[in-house]
């Protein structure tokens, strides 16, 4: 994966400069990554992921990986302490922007490179679908879960589920939470002067949430 290379790049950048500063923050992130995946693995198996569980899987596995880009940059700019962290805050921000994004692509109906239902398939519990299964009747819910857990390779079950999550809200609410990291990630932008390179930092974040695949 492209994170990976990165990041493996960046610890051994670091340590061939002594540059400790940027080790910690590349370090940190490979270690925020490892736990996410392994959360998600562990929630998986009982599928019992709730919204604030969901949030720290994707700050850990996606955003974290941003952040430290964000923050590296700022390290290398000779950036004071505060504006890194504060770098480092935007990043995750346009990252859990960036998951939701892609997690909302599993109920589109546009080719994108990435098959719709996969998630479900793979039975991830993305937001969509936790807060569609918290507004369910417990047997409604029960019955969703048991599609997801026993006919994930069914297609009929995986549309059923996808147009559950879509009945339910489970689109729009995501989307509205994506919006809301976004317009937090744009507002952090407003205290810097104008530039080519604020501009290429706003163009991210509109990116983020603009993106077709």
């Amino acid at each position: 994966m492209v994170g990976d290379y990165l990041l493996s790049r960046g610890l051994l950048l670091s340590v061939e400069n002594k540059d400790f500063e940027l080790l910690e923050i590349v370090s940190t992130a490979v270690r925020e990554m490892s736990e996410g995946e392994l959360l998600q693995i562990a929630k998986a198996r009982k599928l019992d992921i709730t919204e604030d569980v969901y949030y720290t899987i994707i700050r850990q596995k996606t955003a974290s990986l941003i952040a430290a880009c964000c923050a590296v940059g700022a390290q290398t700019s000779g950036a004071s302490a505060e504006e890194v962290d504060r770098m480092r805050s935007f990043g995750e921000k346009i990252g859990m922007a960036f998951q939701i994004k892609d997690d909302l692509f599993d109920y589109g109906d546009d080719e994108i490179g990435k098959p719709v239902g996969i998630d479900i398939k793979e039975k991830k519990m993305t937001l969509p679908l936790i807060y569609a299964l918290q507004q369910a009747p417990w047997l409604e819910r029960k019955k969703i879960i048991h599609l997801i857990r026993h006919r994930n390779e069914d297609k009929k079950a995986i549309n059923e589920v996808i147009d559950f999550v879509k009945k339910s809200g489970g689109l729009r609410y995501a989307t509205e939470v994506m919006n809301r990291f976004y317009e937090e990630a744009m507002e952090m932008l407003k205290s810097y002067p104008e530039s080519t390179y604020k501009a290429s930092l706003a163009g991210l974040v509109d990116y983020t949430i603009s993106r077709k695949k």
